[in-house]
This record gives structure tokens, sequence and C-alpha cells, in this order.
């Protein structure tokens, strides 16, 4: 049972801490209570340690972390015990001072003890490249009153909790400090009507998803290749670029995040750097697809430098240029025009992907695999109508959209369509567009 196996990581905690507490002299990594991966696999908890490849150390700190979430009274227990220990200097405590929670200070000692250089080395774990910080595993944050990272009380992350703990990921919502959405759609590929060129491309994305980590692991290629894969889409507004970036997250089981570009750049230095960071960080290691939706506002061309503001835009590029070629996972790049884009990121894409505006074959299509089957259509040549008007697949939806709620209004139980209604409809999406309905 799930409960009983996390509850044995717990009493090797416990064991580990009374250790500590009655053997402050001595060396964790030779006098430690034992501790094997092995005996702890079967059960989510235990399977995530495996498979981040925790060391002992890491082991105490995660579930030092855990604690307050799973077992607040465990320093409780061992403080009634051992009340003189000087263990639990190194605790904060709850607004009534009866539950202790582990701090960086309290990890410290548990793994170093008496000898202040091996204090010193349990820092490392803390350090941004340590597994736990960087896969966002543990959190620490300071109180406003004090601002010494040694005495801030440890804890894990609520994403990392509900994967660790329940098997679910929790994901995040649109915020400052992650300004992107995520990307969901009902429909599936036939709804996507493309060239069959275009939609060969598209699965070839998927098949990598499938066949990357045979690629990278089996056949050893990650010292080779770069990790990730980057594509570009490219065509005019409507064309089906967003539904083609939610249908491959759909497809291959992966959320889909479309960012807000507006909320990354900013017109102070350095900030644009800082928000695409925090995006970066955050998606790192999770088999996210990023979807950077009119992406020729931070990938655009870099300029000849004329004044500061020219050197540091053109340092905002080499900065993402540096930032997508070491992502492990999918990004996506929207635009309406290849040629905004700056070359240095042309010639790092896998994929180039156009979505011309459709023909009338495709428009034809279109229209018929997205009309109401309630609708009555009254002499109207769909044929003749998807050759007249050309449309993208946006514009012919929103005109679908258009007439079904005129039709349904006018309370008609046979929803008849007439001619004039729909060339209404048409008219309409010509005009937001200021082409010329005739």
């Amino acid at each position: 049972m799930e409960t009983k196996n996390i509850q044995k990581l717990f009493t090797h905690l416990e064991n580990v801490i009374t250790w500590r507490i009655n053997s402050p002299e001595k060396d964790f990594n030779t006098e430690a209570p034992d501790f094997k991966t092995s005996n702890h696999e079967g059960f989510q908890l235990g399977d995530c340690i495996f498979e981040k490849g925790l060391d002992h150390q890491e082991v105490v700190i995660l579930l030092m972390a855990l604690l307050p979430r799973l077992d607040p009274a465990l320093l409780k227990r061992i403080y009634l015990e051992f009340p003189e220990s000087i263990l639990f200097d190194f605790c904060s405590v709850n607004d009534n001072g009866r539950l202790f929670y582990p701090t960086i200070q309290t990890v410290q000692y548990i793994l170093g003890g008496d000898c202040i250089s091996e204090r010193l080395k349990a820092l490392d774990y803390f350090s941004s490249d340590s597994v736990l910080v960087k896969d966002e595993l543990i959190v620490f944050s300071s109180s406003a009153n004090d601002h010494t990272p040694m005495n801030s009380p440890l804890s894990v992350h609520q994403e990392a909790f509900n994967r660790m703990v329940f098997g679910s990921e929790l994901l995040p919502k649109m915020s400052n400090d992650f300004p992107a959405e995520q990307l969901h759609t009902r429909r599936s590929w036939t709804d996507l009507i493309l060239p069959e060129n275009t939609m060969n491309e598209l699965q070839s994305i998927e098949a990598w998803y499938n066949s990357s980590q045979v690629l990278m692991e089996d056949w050893d290629m990650q010292k080779k290749l770069k990790p990730g894969f980057r594509v570009l889409f490219f065509g005019d507004p409507g064309t089906g670029k967003t539904l083609a970036a939610s249908l491959l997250g759909k497809y291959t089981k992966r959320p889909v995040f479309r960012v807000d570009v507006s909320m990354l750049v900013s017109k102070y230095i350095g900030e644009t750097e800082k928000q695409l960071a925090k995006l970066f960080d955050k998606a790192e290691n999770k088999n996210w697809i990023l979807f950077f939706d009119e992406a020729d506002a931070i990938f655009g061309k870099r300029t000849n430098v004329r004044d500061a503001h020219d050197k540091y835009a053109n340092q905002e590029v080499s900065y993402l240029l540096q930032r997508i070629e070491t992502f492990t996972g999918l990004i996506i790049l929207a635009s309406n025009f290849k040629n905004n884009m700056d070359k240095a990121f042309t010639r790092r894409f896998h994929s180039c992907i156009k979505f011309n505006n459709p023909r009338h074959e495709e428009r034809l299509r279109i229209w018929q695999h997205n009309l109401p089957v309630q609708l009555q259509l009254e002499d109207i040549d769909l044929e003749q109508i998807a050759q007249r008007y050309e449309l993208t697949g946006s514009n012919i939806m929103n005109v679908i959209q258009d007439v079904s709620l005129k039709t349904i209004a006018l309370q008609d139980p046979e929803y008849k369509v007439s001619m004039d209604m729909l060339l209404e409809s048409i008219k309409k999406e010509y005009i937001k567009e200021d082409k010329i309905f005739s």
C-alpha cells in the first residue's frame, strides 16, 4: 500500500535524525543508517527517487522538505525524546510554537554534524545545479524579517508534491512568473484541413516524440545532436497554426502552453531576459510544448547597433538563441512571415512549415466538414461559394457561427439558411480584413 511505503521512508528519516543526535561527530557518508533505493521502489515517491538518481543525502533533504505535508509531527516526537539536542535550535516553529519545521540549517546539521566542512558541503545541495533545485523538487524562502537563506524553512513545490505523491501533474496557471496559458482542443487531425505535404510535416513532429528517446539514449546520439526539437510555423492568420500546435499536444499527450509574448517583452534593460529565464526554467525537463505565437516580437531580426537600445535588443536575441538550443522539449514559433525571423533562428529550426491560405478544394472541405447538420441550405451551392470567396479556415468558422446564431434566433424549426443570409456573414469577414466584397 502506498501509505505504508511512504511511512517506511519516514521511519528511515527518523532513524537518521536520531542517529545524528546521538552521534554528532560521525561521518554521514560512512556511518549513517544504510539506505538502498532498490528497497523503496514500486510506488510513486520511491520510483521518483530512483528515476532522479538521488543519493542518500538528497533523499534525506527531500524527505525533510516533505515533512510539513506528510508527517508534520515527526520532529516534535523526536524533540520529546531529545529535548536538549542542538538540532532543534536549527528548526523553525509554527505560529503556536507546537511544531518544528526543517530549515536549511537543520539539514546541514543532519548531514554534517559537528564537522564545519561537512556542513558547508551540504550547501551544494541547494545550489542552482542541484537536481533538487534544478528540477524544482524543493523550495526554500526567507521571511520578510530574515534574509538569511540558512534559516529558510524547507518545503516542496506543489507541482512536485502532486507528481511524487499522487502521480498527477499539476500544471501552472498563467501568471507574471509563468506568462503562458495551456491550450486545449476537442478537435482531431481530421478537423485540420491542410495540403497533404503540410500534414505529413506536422506528423513528422509527432514521430520525433515517439522516436527521440531511442535516437538520443539508445543510439547514444546526445553527444552529437542538440536536445529538443524546434519548429517554425509561418503563414497568414487563421490558417491553422494554433490548432496544429494544440493537436500536437493532444496526440503526443503533452501540455501545450501558448506564451503571451506581450508579458515577456519589457522596455527595461535585462527584464525580458529575466522573464524568459523564468519561463524556460519552469518548463525545463517537463516534456511541455512551448508555443510562441506572433514570435516576431522577441525572435525578430537583429539590427545594426546604433544606440544602447539596439545593443540590448540584440543581446535578447542572442540569449534566446542560447536557451532554445538547450531546451529539451518541443518549441514552436509562429509568425505571419518567415522573413521576419532572424536567420540565426531559422538555421536552428528542425522544420519550417508553411501554412498557406486554403485553395478552393480545401475551402470546400472546411465548409462541408464544419457546417452543422441541422442547417438547411436553400439553393446554396457550396462548391461555388468555396471557389468564389477566398476565406481562411478561421474566416469560414466565423461565418458558420454567425449564420448558425442568426438561424437559431429566427426560431424556425427547419433552420433554413438563405443565400442572402450566408453572403451577409461572408461580407462581414471581408470588411473586417479591409477586402473588397463582390
